[in-house]
């Protein structure tokens, strides 16, 4: 593994990804309270995925105590596939799938910021490679 710092680290975003939940969440919490109990466990979940991409490997990690890593060298990526939808793109977020072989993804994370630099990186260094 190299010194570098990566080229991309990201988790999914709180506010950008769910926006209106968001806003419930803090009127919930001048109403009664539990919109705190949803904001603390909903970052929580945030920060268990983490995306990081260097310069030929892409790493994904989940979990907060129990641990799931995914390690994937860039050459063996096939396609970064994007989806969003109307809210996601004036947010700027996106769900991203990795395919490798196959038809189905090696894995998918959602509410990651700026889907299509991380999309477009990875086409990058894949071509540069090649």
């Amino acid at each position: 593994m190299s010194s570098r710092a990566p080229a991309i680290d990201a988790h999914p975003a709180m506010f950008r990804n769910h926006p209106f939940g968001f806003i419930l969440s803090v009127l919930l919490i001048a109403a009664f309270g539990l919109g705190l109990l949803i904001l603390l466990w909903w970052y929580l979940q945030t920060r268990s995925v983490r995306l990081r991409i260097d310069a030929d490997q892409v790493h994904l990690e989940e979990g907060l105590l129990s641990k799931s890593h995914v390690d994937l060298d860039i050459g063996q990526i096939r396609t970064v596939k994007v989806n969003q939808s109307f809210w996601n793109r004036v947010f700027r977020v996106g769900e991203i799938a990795v395919y490798t072989t196959g038809d189905n993804p090696e894995f998918r994370v959602t509410g990651i910021p700026d889907p299509h630099r991380v999309r477009d990186y990875v086409r990058d260094r894949r071509e540069a490679a090649a």
